[in-house]
């Protein structure tokens, strides 16, 4: 069933405030990835709050949906998502990359967290391994495997796309949160994907592609992505990066800076959000 007007607007006021709150733990880090971490908050967002079938309460259900964040230095929006969704409280946001607290990128001593996404290109294949555990005891679960698109430039993304294919792993959905920004400039400057599409068409996978941060679009591509018979999908997320903060947007410097105060005020009042929160 597609996504209610009240639903739409419901998802998308989760995002702002999770926007806040990401940003929020980032500047009292002084340390963290902002720039990805807002790029693929409807992605996250969407798929944890309104679509898994995933509980806090029943966590180890071998019948639950996966998720696992490839691009691992979003690990703060993947927090807000796992808080919201009951694994811990959201209090814990102001522990991120603190001593014992929630650690710069994702690792397994986090509750909800499936996979660690430290080193790219690492989450993919594990994903890829657990979609084909998941057919193999015949379980109906989904695994969604969320990718940078600089990550693409690892190799062994491309062994795993090829394996997936042979495989036929239809339980596995690939997103690409494609902001075409990483580290040192853009994708285009640093490693050109070219034509992103023909190249998962050719590893054999069903590719599909909508705006990142359209709510609709997103609900419809997974649910496609859902009912996929013999092949694993990709859908081909435009994003922007920073998305939400004016000056932040499509700007590589907000990969991994650390927020100031002046550009946190900035962005809270864009935001709606309070600086002294």
């Amino acid at each position: 069933m597609a996504l209610s007007d009240g639903r739409i607007a419901e998802l998308n006021e989760l995002c702002r405030r999770f926007r806040i709150d990401v940003l929020t733990a980032v500047h009292a880090a002084r340390s963290g990835h902002p720039g990805g971490s807002l790029s693929c908050c409807e992605i996250l967002t969407y798929l944890y709050q309104e679509h898994m079938k995933l509980d806090a309460n029943d966590a180890q259900n071998p019948d639950r949906d996966r998720l696992v964040l490839s691009k691992g230095h979003a690990a703060p929006m993947l927090y807000r998502n796992l808080a919201e969704k009951g694994f811990f409280p959201v209090s814990e946001m102001a522990t991120l990359r603190r001593m014992g607290g929630l650690a710069g990128h994702p690792n397994m001593h986090t509750a909800g967290v499936e996979m660690p996404g430290g080193p790219l290109g690492q989450g993919f294949p594990a994903a890829q391994g657990m979609a084909m555990a998941l057919k193999l005891n015949k379980s109906p679960a989904k695994v969604y495997a969320v990718l940078g698109d600089g990550e693409l430039n690892e190799g062994v993304v491309w062994e795993t796309a090829m394996s997936a294919a042979k495989f036929k792993l239809d339980n596995l959905i690939a997103i690409v949160d494609y902001n075409k920004v990483q580290l040192d400039g853009t994708t285009d400057e640093v490693m050109p994907l070219g034509d992103l599409a023909a190249k998962w068409e050719a590893f054999g996978w069903t590719v599909l592609e909508c705006d990142g941060h359209d709510l609709e679009a997103l609900d419809f591509c997974i649910s496609v992505a859902d009912g996929a018979v013999g092949a694993p999908t990709v859908i081909i997320a435009n994003t922007v990066k920073g998305k939400g903060v004016s000056f932040m947007e499509g700007k590589n410097t907000w990969h991994g800076k650390a927020i100031d105060d002046e550009s946190f005020a900035k962005a809270m009042e864009e935001l709606g959000g309070e600086v002294n929160a």
